[in-house]
């Protein structure tokens, strides 16, 4: 059964770009400043869904999709609970530079 969970859990789709980031800091109005995986600081956007459903703290760990014609502005797609984060690390799927962050 643990690897029925451990296979339902959502990890970022390169094919589309997605990246795992790391909140640095609240910016207001339903965004963030977060560290992605390569290494670049960008201004995420919390979508309705999520702003109204899960609340994001600084440290927390996202999936977030950079813009196509932005780079240095993402979306936010999911984020992790700190159960998952514990998983994910076990299994060492956390990138090591958004490691060290958490």
């Amino acid at each position: 059964m643990d690897e029925e969970l451990e296979q339902r859990l959502p990890l970022p789709n390169r094919e589309q770009g997605e990246l795992m980031a790391v909140v640095e800091q609240h910016m207001g109005g339903g965004r963030l400043r977060v560290i992605c995986e390569d290494g670049k600081t960008r201004l995420a956007r919390i979508p309705g869904k999520i702003k109204k459903r899960k609340w994001i703290k600084v440290g927390d760990l996202l999936i977030v999709k950079p813009w196509d014609f932005q780079d240095e502005k993402a979306d936010v797609i999911y984020r992790y609970t700190p159960t998952q984060v514990a998983n994910l690390a076990r299994r060492n799927l956390i990138p090591d530079n958004l490691g060290a962050l958490l």
